[in-house]
């Protein structure tokens, strides 16, 4: 199972939020690309970036923030967060992201998520981040009418390969990720599911293994040092 440390990044500065709420942010480093190299360093194979101000729709610079960490480690990088455009892909590829997470475009525009699986293949990764078992947008201030299982499924079809699932309700909270929906769609799509939100211990990783998770995302636990990333690396 792959482990991907985040660096989620508002005005700038490396945070987190608890439960995506915006005004909730904790700064734990002023400099997100240190974050990202001490990862690296304890051994990472793959960073986890949030675009918190794009993921907002907000206008900023965490794009120069996102390209000094791709142009300075040496191990593959994700984005996610406000990306809503075949351009905006492009332009994150052309940072040297590897993969690009869709989140709200692709379950608002679903045209576009085929053209961007269609044009990129596995590069485009879909976020579904969910509140009672139903998707969210905007933030993850509105939720919709999509059940979770349903869209995994139909975006399955359009060949979606890999696939983030968040419940709003653990992020930053480190209560433990939702292992019932995540096994729910291990076990009932083909897809390679990260769990991400709420993992907060060692144990929580190792259930994760045992369910033959793809990857996991692992944010707070990482930056308080309830989680040692080079422990779970071994």
């Amino acid at each position: 199972m792959i482990i991907f440390p985040a660096v989620d990044i508002k005005n700038g500065k490396c945070v987190r939020l608890q439960k995506g709420v915006w005004d909730s942010a904790t700064i734990y480093n002023d400099e997100p690309l240190m974050a990202a190299k001490l990862w690296e360093a304890k051994g990472a194979e793959f960073i986890h970036i949030v675009n918190l101000d794009g993921a907002f729709g907000l206008a900023g610079g965490n794009m120069a923030a996102v390209k000094k960490i791709a142009d300075n480690v040496s191990i593959p990088v994700q984005l996610g967060g406000g990306i809503r455009s075949l351009s905006d892909i492009e332009e994150a590829l052309n940072l040297g992201i590897n993969r690009v997470i869709l989140g709200t475009a692709a379950i608002e525009n679903r045209e576009f998520l085929k053209k961007a699986i269609s044009k990129h293949g596995e590069k485009i990764v879909v976020s579904i981040d969910a509140k009672n078992g139903y998707a969210a947008v905007k933030g993850w201030t509105e939720v919709t009418p999509y059940k979770v299982l349903d869209l995994s499924k139909e975006f399955e079809e359009f060949g979606l390969k890999t696939l983030v699932y968040t419940d709003i309700s653990r992020d930053g909270m480190m209560m433990g990720p939702d292992f019932k929906t995540l096994m729910e769609l291990n076990e009932k799509t083909s897809l390679d599911i990260i769990a991400s939100g709420g993992i907060k211990d060692t144990e929580d990783i190792l259930k994760l293994k045992e369910a033959d998770l793809y990857g996991a995302i692992i944010g707070k636990a990482l930056y308080t040092g309830d989680i040692n990333l080079e422990d779970i690396l071994c």
